[in-house]
């Protein structure tokens, strides 16, 4: 892939939007155009055509993107924009754009069966596929074997409970930003020359001035989660400054929007980087420590792996990805991100297949020297055979690791979610006959994901199958 020609696309589509005041979902179109530069050899916009959104929302996105059916009319909204922006433009001609425009009517009301088609799924969106969504999104921690001692339960204001690392935006970003923000038009920022400084004052001062309407609240939620939320939860929040009253919530988004603090997407909304840079400066001017992301794409293997497990929002993670990759051929990738993930936990080996996933034939030697790592190999197979090249057959044996292995990476979120991980294991969990034999697998985790199982599924049958199995390795672990 060339992020070059990606990048650049991205800087003129956000400033077409800024002209004439369009809406545009860069991070959703950026996906759009990484995909299909890696998938579809795009190589620049005028490369696009009718056929490229078919293979990109009803192939490419259910095989590798790992989001939600309800997730689809974004994606759909996001390459329209793409189209009126080829069509301005003049990257493709008007006829052109209306065969698109057309496609994409056709495609709309199939993207969220074909999302929902675990049919559909690459190997390394079906090891998230029992997590949920939001894997990359949450803070997937591999346990350290230490529990600290709390003592008496802190409390949860924001200065006795840590702040996340914040992705910034350049100050360039930033400062071009600025010019987009409505309230300024009107109230312009005082010319001292730093801009920013001036816009952290403001955002001070906006959080001073409105105390009693719970922006403070507000605004550390959204900070905190990193993430877009929908917006009956910025209701619930306000609401519990109304005292009974009734809250304007259009009007209140209105206001956010307008003096650049949220941006609202449909039925969810997001601090603008501008928010984030400007509530960072103010956590640290009260003395906070309020840490800076570090740019994963700088990092080697084990940095990038580890950066996503610690808690990376879904749309940064996979321009960390993306990015990473350009800096690398695939092959060099490959021997990277495998020789990091030998040996590691099961969620970070679950990462690294991840991203090795998205390489095509070119990484063939590379990932076929890893049919000799016991580990790895099971993986390797998939990798190999989901692309038509030669590779040998799964015996059982591996069949039975590599399940233990995905319902290993599964653990974390299971824990955090109980539920939900049970109604995936009751929709896609494994049979009753491939538990009964999982006991037999060398795998480190594997009393822990057999006790999960026995905990976890509904099936009476299929849970005790899975709690004696667990015994059955416990014993065979003990000998």
């Amino acid at each position: 892939m060339s992020i070059e020609w990606v990048n650049g696309a991205i800087d003129a589509l956000r400033a077409w939007g800024r002209a004439r005041e369009v809406e545009v979902d860069a991070d959703e179109v950026r996906l759009l155009c990484d995909y299909a530069s890696d998938y579809l050899n795009v190589n620049e916009l005028g490369d696009f055509t009718p056929e490229t959104f078919d293979e990109l929302l009803l192939s490419i996105y259910p095989r590798k993107v790992i989001a939600p059916p309800e997730s689809a009319p974004e994606s759909i909204a996001a390459a329209r924009t793409l189209v009126d922006y080829l069509s301005e433009s003049g990257a493709v001609s008007g006829d052109t754009a209306a065969l698109m425009r057309d496609r994409l009517d056709d495609i709309a009301p199939r993207m969220p069966e074909a999302l929902a088609d675990q049919a559909n799924f690459g190997m390394a969106k079906t090891l998230f596929s029992s997590i949920g969504p939001e894997s990359l999104e949450q803070a997937i921690a591999i346990p350290s074997g230490e529990v600290p001692d709390l003592g008496e339960a802190p409390c949860d204001c924001p200065g006795c409970t840590p702040l996340p690392a914040a992705r910034l935006a350049s100050p360039e970003d930033l400062v071009a930003d600025l010019e987009t923000v409505p309230a300024l038009a009107d109230d312009p920022l005082p010319d001292t020359g730093e801009p920013l400084e001036a816009w952290a004052q403001r955002v001070a001062a906006l959080l001073e001035d409105d105390a009693d309407r719970g922006l403070y609240d507000l605004f550390d939620m959204l900070y905190r989660v990193q993430v877009r939320v929908p917006v009956s939860v910025i209701r619930d929040y306000l609401d519990e400054y109304a005292d009974g009253g009734e809250i304007d919530l259009d009007a209140v988004l209105d206001d956010l929007v307008r003096h650049g603090m949220i941006h609202v997407t449909g039925d969810t909304a997001e601090l603008t980087p501008l928010a984030v840079w400007g509530l960072r400066r103010h956590y640290l001017s009260l003395g906070l420590d309020a840490p800076e992301a570090p740019d994963l794409a700088e990092a080697d293997a084990l940095g990038l792996i580890e950066g996503l497990l610690e808690g990376v929002p879904a749309e940064l993670a996979e321009q960390d990805i993306s990015r990473w990759l350009t800096g690398r051929t695939p092959g060099e990738a490959v021997t990277e991100l495998l020789a990091a993930a030998s040996g590691a936990p099961a969620v970070a080996r679950g990462i690294a297949i991840t991203i090795v996933d998205r390489l095509g034939s070119e990484a063939e030697p590379e990932v076929r020297r890893y049919l000799d790592d016991q580990e790895l190999r099971p993986h390797a197979i998939h990798w190999l055979a989901a692309r038509g090249l030669p590779a040998p057959q799964l015996t059982q044996e591996e069949l039975l690791w590599v399940s233990v292995d995905m319902l290993a990476l599964a653990m974390p979120a299971a824990e955090e979610d109980p539920e939900n991980f049970a109604e995936n294991m009751a929709a896609s969990g494994p049979p009753a006959h491939m538990i009964e034999e999982m006991w037999r697998v060398d795998h480190p985790d594997v009393v822990d994901v057999l006790e999960l199982l026995g905990r976890s599924i509904s099936d009476g049958t299929v849970a005790k199958a899975a709690r004696k199995a667990a015994f059955k390795a416990r014993s065979r672990a003990i000998r």
